[in-house]
């Protein structure tokens, strides 16, 4: 009896140890094994993408093109193995898994197609190549070439753009609450849902601007010449758009062939004007001795299409009109890019630099172009303003009289981050690329949006060019009070530099003077204003571009400082987890804090719009 017990025991046991050693053969076969064959294939995969970044970062398309070949070749083995354990996918991580690696092969294949795009035309966007017919070119074949041969690499965009979409539609399937916040040091929870965000812009971007760049040969002149303004906005005299309008210029293109018609301070196109209405009520109210409606002042509105329609509106009665398909606004910082991109530049016999000039503690073309327009003298200027437009001109020639391969990679990259910042606003006629251009947030548009909303918009009316000197920080804390969601916006100003000599008799440059600061506040359409604090003014409070205002002024003095204070409640229906910051075009280096329920949520710069959740 014992012995049979014992045999069953022994039976029993080696039944389990069977079952055990079936179960760890299992487990070895088909999840330990695979997944150490996936790390491998993921190592040697990560260090090829290091390789090519380097490569990428050298601009040498036929490399860029051999790197990426090995690159494609490891990720489909990759690929090959991870699907080796795809059978887990019943599991949630390893359903996120099999996403990731999905997405990844989409975006091996957009790349894949956007090189092969560009590689016939690689040294028109800034690429080497072994071939230097395209450098030989003069600027206007340059030109003409891309504009021609522009058609050929859009046909790849729906392709590219498909591909795209399809990895974010994987990304987005992962969820990243599954995960811890940290693995150790590491950050894993917030790197997953940068992750995610990333990918949703990027694709949102191939379908808000696949319009745009199909339209780009009609807007480049290809089936006939068009016209553009372009707008200066000076941004040290801050206004609603971005700056105080300070010159302009009228350039044609056709066939891929550019040509500077005009070139002239906006003062000269003012006085083209013969009957001028009366300055509006903020001019009016605000400004300093100005009592008629001019076009230099037009730029109002925070939207810069509707300042746009306040332009035209004065400059149709202007004798030197002429029918635009566009205006392009620029304002001081792409011009100093630019010259720190080229080099210092000469025009109209002036030599300018983007190197610090100590008179100012600015770029020297700050001071000079200051120094030529604005110092008084006892004779008449010529081409006063006008050096603006030359100067631009100037920079134009010697960006397209260079190798592209040697400047226009940065130059492009450059401008793309102008366009995010604001400080290049485009308007186009044509509404249907002009919704484009607003989906793109290259507009400058206030926008509709379905959570909480906050947008300063200062004006400098008569205050010089103390827009220079003055820094700005803004706060913003929202806490819940009994029944209702107060938020209070603190705007501190701050000008640590002396008073310039404004002496006319003396001839002096006026650069630093007090600031006279117009202030609105762009809330949600129906908050309540509790208390506003600072300002010399009444205070207003109405609705306007879908949001409810709160308007007042202030001023800076030169080595001193001024306190912005407003509080109001929100709506009960908007959700205070959602808040959208719009930065004002023309600003840069104002510093924002966000704090909500005692949390920061946000401490940096406003350098670009930003949606806080």
């Amino acid at each position: 009896m014992l012995l049979r017990q014992s045999y069953r025991r022994k039976k029993n046991l080696s039944k389990i140890i069977i079952v055990f050693f079936i179960f760890f053969l299992f487990l070895y076969l088909f999840i330990y094994r695979p997944l150490r064959a996936i790390e491998t294939r993921a190592r040697q995969l990560y260090s090829t993408a290091k390789e090519l970044k380097t490569i990428f970062s050298q601009n040498d398309i036929d490399l860029l093109n051999k790197q990426f070949d090995v690159f494609s070749s490891q990720y489909q083995d990759f690929q090959k193995q991870a699907k080796s354990i795809y059978w887990l996918s019943f599991i949630p991580y390893f359903a996120d898994f099999k996403n990731g690696v999905e997405a990844g092969s989409y975006l091996v294949k957009a790349g894949k197609e956007t090189i092969e795009a560009i590689t016939p035309y690689a040294d028109l966007i800034g690429f080497k190549k072994g071939e230097v017919s395209f450098v030989e070119k003069s600027a206007e074949d340059r030109l003409q070439t891309a504009l021609l041969t522009l058609d050929k690499v859009l046909t790849k965009i729906d392709p590219i753009s498909e591909d795209i979409n399809q990895a974010e539609t994987r990304i987005g399937k992962i969820n990243s609450d599954r995960y811890p916040q940290n693995l150790g040091k590491t950050e894993i929870r917030k790197r997953i849902i940068n992750l995610k965000e990333q990918f949703k812009g990027l694709a949102s971007l191939f379908v808000d601007a696949k319009p745009l760049l199909k339209r780009l040969p009609d807007i480049l002149g290809k089936d006939g010449e068009r016209t553009y303004l372009i707008l200066f906005q000076n941004d040290k005299e801050l206004r609603a758009s971005g700056g105080f309008l300070t010159a302009y210029a009228v350039f044609t293109i056709k066939d891929g062939k550019m040509k500077i018609t005009q070139s002239d301070d906006i003062y000269s196109l003012d006085n083209s004007i013969t009957v001028r209405p009366e300055a509006p009520t903020e001019i009016l109210t605000y400004h300093l001795g100005v009592s008629q409606f001019y076009i230099r002042d037009s730029n109002l509105s925070p939207d810069f299409a509707k300042s746009i329609e306040l332009f035209n509106s004065l400059y149709k009665k202007s004798s030197a009109r002429v029918d635009y398909d566009g205006i392009i606004a620029l304002d001081s910082k792409v011009l100093v890019d630019m010259l720190t991109i080229f080099g210092d530049t000469e025009a109209s016999g002036v030599r300018f630099s983007a190197n610090k000039d100590s008179r100012c503690d600015c770029p020297q073309v700050l001071y000079q172009l200051f120094d030529m327009v604005d110092r008084p003298v006892n004779y008449v200027k010529e081409n006063r303003k006008g050096i603006l437009g030359d100067l631009m001109y100037a920079l134009f020639y010697k960006a397209i009289g260079f190798s592209p391969s040697k400047y226009w990679g940065t130059l492009s990259q450059t401008m793309f981050k102008n366009l995010q910042e604001k400080h290049i606003l485009i308007y186009l006629v044509d509404q249907d690329l002009q919704q484009a251009i607003e989906k793109l947030n290259f507009s400058g548009k206030i926008k509709n949006y379905s959570g909480d909303y906050l947008h300063v918009n200062d004006v400098n009316f008569a205050g010089a060019k103390s827009n220079m000197f003055v820094s700005e920080s803004i706060s913003s804390v929202t806490k819940k009070e009994g029944s209702k969601i107060v938020r209070e916006i603190t705007i501190d100003y701050r000008n640590p530099y002396p008073h310039s000599d404004c002496s006319l008799e003396r001839g002096g440059l006026c650069l630093n003077a007090t600031l006279r600061d117009w202030l609105r506040i762009y809330v949600p359409q129906g908050s309540k204003l509790i208390g506003f604090e600072g300002s010399s003014k009444k205070v207003q409070t109405y609705d306007s571009l879908g949001k409810t205002v709160f308007e007042g002024f202030l001023t800076v003095v030169p080595q001193g400082m001024a306190k912005i204070i407003i509080r109001y409640s929100l709506p009960e229906k908007v959700d205070v987890n959602q808040l959208l910051i719009q930065k004002q075009p023309g600003t840069y280096e104002n510093k924002l804090v966000v704090e909500i329920n005692g949390r920061k949520l946000y401490s940096g710069g406003l350098d670009v719009d930003k949606e806080i959740r």
